[in-house]
């Protein structure tokens, strides 16, 4: 692993008896995180988050476009410590015809299996009130892609950070890293936001196969239906998950992601 500690941990402190020094003694221990794979090539573990109330996945379909494979590992990262996930769709004021059709078609794929969606822009204010409400005394991560806005949105929700920010490169389209690592800020009105660098990828670390139909709604809703109990919903005979899938009842960009996933933990 390659951070012991992370933002929003609890710890226990010895202070030493001029009280200008305090060293950490004990790490209590976590409710929940966020974890991921350091690097592609990499077999640490990076903790992005512990003991959240809630998470914010901000993205964007147009400058930057985020992939939905980007979307589902993160969504299974925090399915596997039962932390509830909204979907901040941002930059709506700058969507074109294409990234609107994309944006309805990827709301109704998450919104369908319960994930809560909302469409924001920064930049406009829009959404932003209604942000604020839901974050009120709660513990609350941002997370997502360089680019997407998310730091921008935080500086919108609590005036007074001045978070440093940067735009898209023109030559790539990809967002610039400025936020280099995690820090925890108070809100005014309560509660606090975790803001966290840009992420360039998401990779799974920790999970074998056989978990990860649990993290998918969709496909736990469905496994009593399986014929087998402990069915991996790829080649078994009288798979629930791929009934539904013909039907068109279970996203096909999800469960590719899915069969992406099982792949890369082999």
């Amino acid at each position: 692993m390659t951070n012991p500690l992370t933002v929003g941990d609890h710890v226990m402190v010895d202070v030493s008896e001029k009280e200008e020094i305090a060293s950490i003694a004990e790490l209590l221990d976590r409710s929940n995180c966020i974890i991921r794979k350091a690097t592609n090539l990499s077999k640490q573990s990076h903790v992005i988050a512990a003991n959240i109330d809630h998470a914010y996945l901000v993205v964007s379909l147009k400058n930057p476009c985020v992939p939905l494979g980007f979307f589902d590992r993160y969504l299974v990262a925090a399915e596997s410590y039962f932390i509830p996930v909204t979907i901040l769709f941002n930059k709506i004021d700058i969507y074109d015809e294409s990234a609107q059709s994309l944006l309805d078609q990827y709301q109704k794929i998450y919104t369908r299996i319960g994930y809560h969606c909302m469409e924001i822009s920064a930049m406009k204010d829009l959404g932003v009130g209604e942000m604020k409400s839901l974050l009120k005394d709660k513990v609350n991560l941002f997370s997502g892609q360089s680019g997407v806005g998310k730091t921008t949105l935080i500086n919108k929700i609590q005036t007074g950070l001045n978070l440093k920010t940067a735009g898209v490169s023109a030559f790539n389209e990809k967002g610039k890293h400025v936020t280099t690592f995690a820090e925890m800020h108070e809100l005014t009105d309560g509660g606090y936001i975790i803001d966290t660098p840009g992420l360039r990828e998401f990779g799974l670390i920790n999970f074998l196969k056989e978990e990860i139909p649990l993290f998918f709604p969709e496909m736990k809703a469905l496994l009593e239906h399986c014929r087998f109990y402990n069915c991996m919903h790829i080649h078994e005979p009288g798979c629930a998950v791929k009934e539904a899938l013909e039907k068109g009842l279970i996203s096909a960009s999800r469960y590719n992601n899915y069969l992406q996933m099982i792949d890369s933990q082999e």
